[in-house]
């Protein structure tokens, strides 16, 4: 059956409010793979602080077939918050979504290191609801709450 390799990484552990953000990648830099295809993913923490290298999760699952593929990755990614991949299938996404984590498709060999640059812009400006739920922060600037508020 499918083998599924963690590699944690130690970190200072100084990050308050972190979301772990995964890759699938084939060479570390680049998001370059398949969700499911992907044997390798690669984990970051990232808070508004900056971003650190929290673990690799290698996932090999040629021996297996169908559903159980997915399945298998979705176990392996546990804790993973939102994950980048460079395509994935509807049932995969769904799946993927039901394990607690947040799909989103990168561009083309899109370089780890701007993505990871661009969440943490986006932590230290207005980040939407889901990501602010992602990271237990209580909304507060969302003008679509003042509505509701009434």
């Amino acid at each position: 059956m499918g083998e599924s390799i963690k590699i944690t990484v130690e970190g200072n552990n100084t990050m308050e409010h972190a979301i772990k953000v995964g890759f699938a990648t084939k060479d570390m830099e680049t998001v370059n793979a398949h969700f499911g295809g992907a044997k390798e993913f690669v984990v970051y923490k990232v808070s508004k602080e900056g971003f650190e290298l929290s673990e690799v999760v290698k996932t090999d699952t040629s021996e297996m077939e169908g559903d159980d593929k997915t399945d298998f990755k979705v176990k392996a990614l546990h804790g993973v918050n939102i994950m980048y991949c460079e395509s994935i299938g509807g049932t995969a996404a769904a799946k993927v979504i039901r394990g607690g984590i947040n799909p989103m498709k990168a561009q083309e060999n899109e370089k780890i290191e701007d993505i990871l640059k661009e969440l943490v812009k986006m932590l230290n400006n207005n980040p939407p609801p889901w990501v602010k739920k992602i990271m237990n922060v209580e909304t507060t600037e969302d003008a679509r709450l003042v509505r509701w508020a009434e």
